[in-house]
């Protein structure tokens, strides 16, 4: 159960006030030399602070091991639309997840229980951040542009990510809880992980469910085609295969509604990726099939020119 970690980390982002030190002072008070890093990315339309944590494994790369390496990313345009909305807002539960996740870690290493790879997990903390006009809410924009955020995030250290983001604001996902992409690697939207499909029915003790992916859903923003939503962006900028893990509602709602988030769901989900993580450093789980990936290329040649902006240019 991570209710204890969502509940405390969401005392803390829903202020007015919160930026990445007072993140980083909290998961430093459940473990005092943990690895973070605080630091402001300043964007087009103002700055948001950048929050790294990386939690080595007993025989991960940091520790000169080689069990692969894990990113569970927040996803977000902001925690707050201030002042158009007072309070969190629905758009932040990529990183209330986030943050979560790295606090139970921690804990459960001053528990004497460490996971196999290390995990990397990062976020970033804004609590104002823009908006754009629409009927009959304003959307939700970020103060920096998502190429700034991948650039920060994605490194070659990573040997798979998870991209934890609300998807509420659509019409094609019709279920209260969360749900999983196919897998995208290179351009590629590959079958769904049998794996995770598994380990979805087991924490949840539900059928498992996927949403769908479009083509233009794993290209980069700023290509004026439609997304669902950020959630895929960390495939544009990366080799690693990347699986989104997608906060959903029955009905459609904006990302700067406020009062629209469900502990139950957001511990649904946290749980979920924590097992991820646990058995994808035992290397006992699969995001993709790597033979299929090689034949495919074989047969139908690269496709990375979708993980670029202009790629003919």
């Amino acid at each position: 159960m991570l209710f204890k970690q969502l509940i405390e980390a969401f005392d803390i982002i829903d202020s007015k006030n919160v930026n990445g030190n007072s993140v980083a002072s909290y998961l430093k008070s459940i473990k005092q030399d943990a690895d973070i890093q605080v630091y402001p990315l300043v964007g087009p339309k103002g700055s948001t602070d950048m929050l790294k944590i990386r939690i080595p494994g007993l025989h991960g790369k940091t520790s000169g091991g080689d069990a692969p390496t894990i990113g569970l990313l927040g996803r977000l345009g902001g925690l707050g639309a201030r002042p158009e909305r007072i309070g969190y807002v629905s758009d932040g539960d990529g990183a209330l997840v986030a943050i979560a996740l790295a606090a139970k870690l921690l804990d459960m290493q001053n528990k004497g229980d460490f996971l196999e790879g290390d995990v990397f997990i990062s976020t970033h903390i804004c609590p104002d951040a823009p908006t754009a006009p629409h009927v009959p809410v304003p959307f939700m924009g970020s103060p920096v542009e998502m190429a700034q955020v991948n650039a920060e995030e994605l490194t070659p250290e990573l040997d798979a990510v998870l991209s934890v983001d609300t998807t509420k604001g659509n019409r094609v996902i019709n279920h209260n809880g969360f749900a999983i992409s196919p897998t995208v690697k290179e351009g590629y939207i590959l079958r769904t992980s049998e794996d995770l499909l598994d380990l979805m029915q087991i924490t949840t003790g539900k059928l498992p469910k996927v949403f769908p992916l479009t083509q233009q859903d794993i290209t980069p923003y700023g290509n004026d085609l439609h997304h669902l939503n950020s959630i895929l962006q960390p495939a544009t900028a990366t080799d690693a295969p990347v699986v989104g893990i997608a906060i959903t509602t029955e009905t459609t709602v904006p990302g700067c509604a406020t009062g629209a988030s469900h502990m139950t769901d957001l511990d649904d989900a946290a749980r979920f990726m924590l097992e991820v993580a646990k058995s994808f450093g035992r290397r006992s789980l699969k995001l993709y099939d790597e033979e299929e990936f090689e034949k495919l290329q074989s047969l139908y040649g690269s496709m990375n020119h979708f993980q670029k902006l202009n790629p003919f240019s």
